[in-house]
């Protein structure tokens, strides 16, 4: 088990590679398919349900540009199984190559907490906070136009613009009044 680099290797022509982490594999095959219909540059979508990936095929795989790591409310196993991996990816990465997508944000049943919790670890580690709907077509296509976006500025085919002023453009701010007690 080895730290997962940014930089360990060269770049692809046109090519953007972006590693989709979820530990339910619910929205990930989903947005993997709309991602790789993209025409102007060739996405190479890697799936993983988690952290630190296999040694076996180190030296054949590319250059990972964004690493996405899925959430899912309604879970307290997809929340933790993210926290748990954020340890097997090299510093690097928090320098704009990283996000986090929620999905069932406006599911009822989910606890508050929940999801200030991943607020708080996506502000912590200055990371953007995407919110996705995964059970309409439009809400998958929606995702992977936001992902696309960001793919395409950490991957470097996006002129005068860079992963680290993109970040600070978008990275989940949290209120400084999170902790205290509401009074609804």
């Amino acid at each position: 088990m080895s730290l997962l680099k940014p930089f360990s290797k060269l770049p692809g022509l046109c090519t953007a590679n972006i590693l989709l982490v979820e530990s339910e594999e619910q929205f990930q095959q989903s947005l993997a398919d709309a991602l790789v219909e993209e025409t102007a540059v060739t996405v190479n979508v890697r799936l993983a349900k988690s952290l630190p990936l296999p040694m076996e095929n180190e030296e054949s795989r590319p250059r990972i540009d964004l690493v996405v790591f899925i959430i899912n409310l309604t879970s307290e196993l997809s929340f933790q199984s993210a926290e748990a991996s954020l340890k097997y990816l090299d510093p690097g990465y928090f320098l704009g190559k990283v996000c986090f997508m929620v999905t069932n944000a406006r599911n009822a049943s989910v606890p508050t907490e929940r999801l200030d919790a991943v607020r708080k670890l996506a502000a912590s580690l200055h990371c953007p906070l995407l919110f996705a709907e995964d059970q309409t077509p439009d809400g998958v296509t929606n995702a992977t136009e936001r992902l696309l976006t960001i793919l395409k500025v950490a991957a470097g085919l996006v002129p005068m613009a860079t992963a680290l002023y993109l970040s600070n453009l978008t990275r989940c701010t949290v209120p400084p009044d999170i902790d205290q007690p509401s009074f609804d």
